[in-house]
């Protein structure tokens, strides 16, 4: 299910020209209105399903309506992302409370490899290899 923000809670991350969920989103889907500093969703159906936006929005403000096989009607998932790890809170639908906690890996901006430090690889475009194969694969590269 798509995500949506709960405006009561959302304060357009106190005004800054970018809000976090827009910085985050793969899709570029969350917008900032800028009349009411609210974020919201512009193209619910486009929505990657990610969490992205849920777990960096520093007031708990984006949501997802969870599917019925996931997240049965009364039970919820939330997402407290803290500087080391996320803290996922699982409530089930008989008020039992489960939570989970991960470490989290952040990169400074600008400084991820694209490649993960392989070649670009044979540049074939009509070729059956992606971009970092065969040496991402660990194979040897095959003689023409």
């Amino acid at each position: 299910m798509p995500s949506f923000v709960i405006m009561e809670k959302c304060d357009g991350c106190k005004g800054q020209d970018k809000t976090a969920c827009q910085y985050i989103c793969p899709n570029d889907l969350m917008v900032l209105n800028t009349e009411t500093m609210k974020a919201y969703n512009r193209d619910p159906q486009m929505c990657w399903e990610c969490y992205n936006c849920v777990k960096i929005c520093p007031q708990q403000a984006v949501d997802i309506r969870g599917y019925a096989d996931f997240i049965p009607l009364g039970a919820s998932v939330t997402p407290l992302r803290g500087s080391e790890d996320i803290m996922w809170t699982i409530k089930f639908r008989n008020g039992m409370l489960k939570r989970f906690k991960f470490p989290i890996r952040t990169t400074p901006e600008g400084s991820a490899d694209p490649l993960g430090g392989f070649d670009e690889g044979p540049g074939d475009l009509k070729g059956v290899e992606l971009m970092t194969e065969p040496a991402s694969l660990g194979c040897d590269v095959p003689k023409k």
